[in-house]
């Protein structure tokens, strides 16, 4: 069975987005009985669910910092997915995870994602926390 998750798109994040090619038919999260997957435009995330090491909601993120393609966190290098400012999940790896750079040398130890339900999604992927 897979359970998919809609981004929440803020108007203002739209046109930014759409510059980068993510629109609400390009971005989603699944969660399938065994995996994570996540498409943001061009941008692909895929992780077994044994992988996923725990969850946190998060929210109120700086526009500047989030609006147009995925985002790279200089501090931890945690990947994040936004298509809004207002709430997401964040999602740590037991392994760091490739996602924003095609040959795998930048692996992640976790992301955001600001997806329309973020405790559904945190539910989803409960059982492997």
């Amino acid at each position: 069975m897979t359970r998919e998750f809609e981004f929440d798109f803020e108007d203002r994040y739209r046109l930014p987005a759409r510059l980068f090619g993510i629109t609400p038919g390009t971005a989603r999260v699944a969660v399938t009985d065994d995996e994570l997957l996540v498409r943001f435009g061009p941008w692909r995330l895929r992780t077994p669910l044994s992988n996923v090491a725990g969850t946190q909601e998060s929210g109120d993120y700086a526009f500047h910092r989030t609006a147009g393609p995925a985002h790279l966190s200089l501090v931890d290098r945690g990947v994040t997915f936004a298509t809004s400012s207002r709430r997401g999940l964040c999602v740590s790896f037991v392994q760091p995870v490739r996602a924003i750079e095609p040959t795998g040398l930048l692996r992640h130890p976790g992301m955001t994602v600001t997806v329309t339900d973020p405790e559904a999604l945190a539910q989803a992927i409960a059982p492997t926390v």
